[in-house]
């Protein structure tokens, strides 16, 4: 016997159920980090996310659930719908609430359709799909977008409702480097001169920078990473405050053996910091802060740091979040990213079938030119295929 629920919160079904879904998948979907968005009041109905995961049981085993969100706006999640929802308004048709199925304030890829191991996941995610369309239709909610999914969720859905958008981001891949060293022979002269310069000029001002991860992380640097989250969003107009304090609390409990803290000091007063995270081989970078305006630091400390970390503990992927052209100069190559959109209203769906076919040329375009000026060299150069 098959059961469909909607529920308030991954909160109501018990951590180690949810995450034999999750599996090797993201750690943002992992149970630690989407309780702790809900559970600081980060993400929650007052402030535009309303969790509402969708669950399926069968025999009274948990087989297949998505991270669904009802949205009252776009913010906080790095594919921009602004000018959608503004033809909406125009036409005069209702665009929030929408749903959201993601992972909050979060652009990074994974599965967006949660499936138990040895189930057959492609018959799960289109029964998923189907209680998505179902809902939204029943209760006359605008939309439904599936951001940063896998190929396989696009398979399975596009086509019959649902249309598919193309993005783009810069991910560092580790070819086979056993120093840091290595990986600056890897580029160009002209991009391994300027590293080497930045690098120099962090030395020189007798700048430490430190890696802790998992246990390694004292509680007492819990406040630091708070402050260093929170600098760069009091120091910027355009900053939003969508985490606080009590998460980082949280997820001291909860979620540090994922953590990765890299602290940058002098004479042990914290000047700059970035948090991560790490699963399996590969490292995600999240926030950035500073205390003190240093040239260079934000550099050292957000890529070069990383990329240290990540020869150091063989992993093969550093993924630093959205943006940053400035990143692909540095050995970033630029990777795929996708979505998925239902528009109830027909006129919207076609207007945006319209603008998402011109995007569409445009990023491969952007893709094309980047993968031709590449910061490697062209005997070391690495074409990143995300298809």
């Amino acid at each position: 016997m098959t059961k469909f629920k909607l529920l308030s919160g991954v909160s109501e079904i018990p951590e180690k159920k949810w995450d034999l879904l999750v599996g090797e998948e993201s750690p943002f979907l992992e149970w630690g980090w989407l309780a702790s968005l809900e559970d600081s009041g980060a993400a929650i109905p007052e402030r535009g996310w309303g969790p509402q995961p969708i669950v399926i049981e069968k025999n009274g085993e948990l087989v297949a659930a998505c991270p669904l969100y009802l949205k009252g706006h776009s913010e906080g999640e790095f594919i921009f719908d602004w000018s959608w929802a503004e033809a909406a308004q125009n036409g005069g048709i209702k665009y929030y609430p929408k749903f959201l199925v993601g992972v909050p304030f979060t652009p990074v890829t994974g599965a967006r359709f949660l499936t138990k191991p040895g189930e057959d996941r492609n018959h799960w995610i289109k029964e998923l799909e189907a209680q998505l369309r179902f809902i939204s239709e029943k209760n006359q909610i605008s939309s439904v977008h599936i951001n940063f999914c896998l190929q396989d969720e696009i398979d399975a859905v596009e086509g019959d409702a649902f249309q598919s958008r193309l993005s783009f981001q810069y991910h560092w891949h580790n070819i086979d480097f056993e120093t840091f060293e290595d990986y600056l022979g890897s580029l160009r002269s002209k991009r391994r001169n300027q590293i080497k310069r930045e690098i120099r000029s962090i030395d020189e001002a007798d700048i430490e920078i430190k890696c802790f991860v998992g246990e390694e992380i004292e509680d007492s640097m819990i406040p630091i990473m708070y402050q260093t989250y929170l600098s760069t969003i009091q120091k910027n107009p355009w900053g939003r405050q969508y985490l606080n304090e009590a998460f980082f609390e949280l997820l001291q409990d909860r979620f540090r053996k994922r953590l990765c803290f890299i602290l940058a000091t002098r004479g042990g007063t914290p000047l700059a910091g970035t948090i991560n995270v790490i699963k399996g081989d590969t490292l995600y970078g999240r926030y950035w802060g500073c205390f003190q305006e240093i040239r260079h630091l934000h550099f050292a400390v957000c890529y070069y740091a990383g990329i240290r970390a990540c020869i150091e503990n063989g992993l093969s992927r550093f993924e630093p979040g959205a943006g940053g052209h400035y990143k692909q100069l540095r050995g970033f190559d630029p990777v795929r990213t996708r979505s998925l959109h239902y528009l109830l209203d027909s006129r919207l769906a076609e207007g945006v079938r319209r603008f998402l076919a011109s995007e569409r040329k445009e990023s491969e375009q952007v893709i094309s030119y980047f993968e031709e000026h590449t910061a490697h060299r062209r005997d070391k150069m690495m074409r990143i295929e995300l298809d």
